[in-house]
């Protein structure tokens, strides 16, 4: 099994394609490749298999001389795409339109990752997802995130630890700080008594971001019941949304 690992690695195909193309969860891949023979995969799981690499066995012998080149690549690549019938799922609930083939396989690839986490009925996993959602909205005003995204990626071999998709200075100095914090608390130099102070200025400092952005939402929706009752409505609609707003501007401006 440890050259059909390397095979499918080699070919790209990863574990969320193999799992669309065979039928099955994300998770039975995994279970698949740990088994130590083909022939202990379920039968019709493993026809399709040899049918995707396109050899008569599962020998390892016969995986070991497989040749990978362009003209291989692309015909698997090509069984892949037939069989998985690439953002047909996700075509269905998305408009699609403006997103190039990539675009799509991406989005056809990440909603299948969510959806069988979020029907995992495992709690961590289901926040985890939240988690990444919060991420995602706060991307572009965070653009470490971004960072420790492309640091992810690279750790798990999924990308060149030398590509740098973003402000190449700044993720690299950002890589370097990021090592060095998982490599002192992979190898135990750090721990909860040690970094109490630093943790309860990260508690403080969120919680006085937490106050302000309350006093500025209190603020603005002391100005907006200001704006209505100048105007003489009771509540924003999309017919008074524009004139709502003006006048919003406009009492600001009078604090200024």
């Amino acid at each position: 099994m440890h050259n059909l690992n390397e095979l499918l690695q080699e070919l790209g195909v990863s574990k969320v394609k193999l799992a669309k193309y065979l039928g099955v969860s994300r998770q039975m891949v995994y279970n698949y490749l740990t088994l130590d023979s083909l022939d202990k995969w379920p039968k019709e799981k493993k026809v399709l298999l040899l049918q995707l690499l396109d050899i008569k066995d599962g020998e390892d012998e016969t995986i070991k001389n497989v040749v990978v080149d362009t003209e291989y690549l692309m015909a698997v690549e090509k069984r892949l795409s037939t069989t998985i019938k690439v953002s047909s799922e996700v075509g269905s609930y998305f408009d699609l339109t403006g997103l190039n083939k990539d675009d799509k396989n991406l989005l056809n690839d990440i909603t299948f990752l969510i959806k069988e986490k979020l029907t995992d009925d495992d709690e961590e996993g289901s926040s985890a997802i939240r988690y990444l959602y919060y991420m995602l909205q706060s991307m572009e005003n965070v653009p470490e995130i971004k960072y420790i995204l492309g640091y992810m990626a690279k750790t798990n071999g999924f990308i060149p630890p030398d590509e740098y998709a973003f402000n190449e200075d700044k993720q690299f100095i950002f890589e370097g700080i990021l090592y060095s914090a998982l490599t002192l608390y992979n190898n135990g130099g750090a721990s909860k008594s040690k970094l109490a102070e630093s943790h309860k200025r990260f508690i403080q400092e969120i919680e006085q971001k937490n106050e302000e952005k309350l006093s500025r939402t209190q603020q603005l929706n002391t100005v907006k019941i200001q704006a209505l009752r100048e105007l003489g409505y009771n509540d924003i609609n999309a017919t008074n949304a524009t004139e709502v707003f003006e006048k919003i501007a406009e009492i600001q401006s009078r604090k200024v």
